[in-house]
């Protein structure tokens, strides 16, 4: 089997079918709760009475996001593991997966800051690692597109998706 179609193969059934990874359709749940707990708290930090159910809101999303991209990580894992070694699409998962794993400890931090401080409470300390938490995620998405749009990893053969264009 050649390097390409190495990539295009599960390393196992629980990282999804030929053709349909899991891990993408998995980060949307870490992807979401981050950038709704940045809405939350720009409406915390906008709000002129209790703004405390949003900063809750907030700090809750931030354990559900990172809760979710743990499980994201470990199926992004079996995917990396696939990519043949010494390859520029495997330093490119590389990359990809030190940059999430830099996400995630940004907002285990930002979690640790908010709880420590009182949640109820909109934290600026906790909205400024957010966004620099987000764009670095930002990057790193764009690197995951690269592998799967550019190098094809995880994706279906040309042949399998011709089917689709008869």
């Amino acid at each position: 089997m050649n390097d390409l179609n190495q990539a295009k193969q599960p390393k196992s059934i629980l990282a999804g079918p030929y053709g349909h990874p899991f891990h993408p359709v998995m980060v949307t749940v870490p992807i979401g709760a981050w950038v709704a707990s940045v809405v939350f708290d720009i409406i915390a930090f906008a709000s002129s009475g209790d703004e405390s159910v949003f900063s809750e809101g907030a700090y809750w999303l931030i354990l559900i996001g990172i809760i979710g991209a743990v499980v994201a990580a470990l199926f992004g894992l079996m995917d990396l593991l696939v990519i043949p070694r010494g390859t520029p699409a495997f330093r490119t998962g590389l990359t990809h997966m030190a940059a999430n794993l830099t996400v995630v400890v940004l907002f285990i931090v930002n979690f640790a800051i908010r709880a420590g401080q009182g949640y109820e409470d909109a934290s600026v300390v906790g909205f400024v690692i957010s966004l620099i938490a987000l764009a670095l995620l930002g990057f790193s998405g764009w690197l995951g597109g690269k592998l799967a749009y550019h190098y094809g990893v995880r994706v279906a053969s040309e042949e399998t998706q011709r089917e689709g264009f008869r």
